[in-house]
């Protein structure tokens, strides 16, 4: 489980209101702690427990931010960001948050297989948020 505790008085916070986040992790719990800090920031947030609702849900929502966990059973978060990005393209904005893949080849993997950024667990929620914030809606 992340757990994480943020600062909801942060300044300089780009509007939230505008970004569709989805959280992609088989850890129920991670997922519902994702959730409430980013919809306390006032993110459209949304939780799958897997890669292939994910897909699914990538096409209804169109989200501007996935955060997906590596580990997954299955479908892996690696494999996840690779579909995302021959299907979808450029957007979204892909966030990687693993407690498992920390190193360096592990990080260079989530980039080489589409992922923006590559967080650990536990992630700090400011940073996390800040780079949800500073995605672009996708268009």
């Amino acid at each position: 489980m992340v757990r994480m505790v943020h600062d909801k008085a942060r300044s300089g916070s780009a509007p939230a209101s505008r970004l569709r986040v989805l959280v992609v992790d088989d850890d129920p719990d991670t997922v519902a702690t994702l959730l409430e800090i980013l919809r306390d920031d006032g993110y459209e947030a949304y939780g799958r427990g897997n890669a292939v609702a994910a897909l699914m849900a990538i096409h209804a929502l169109m989200p501007d931010v996935v955060i997906s966990d590596i580990a997954m059973p299955s479908v892996t978060g690696w494999t996840l960001a690779r579909e995302v990005r021959q299907v979808v393209g450029k957007n979204p904005t892909l966030i990687a948050i693993t407690g498992r893949y920390t190193k360096s080849t592990d990080k260079m993997l989530s980039h080489l297989t589409g992922f923006n950024y590559h967080l650990t667990k536990p992630a700090d929620p400011n940073v996390l948020l800040a780079l949800v914030a500073s995605a672009r809606p996708a268009k």
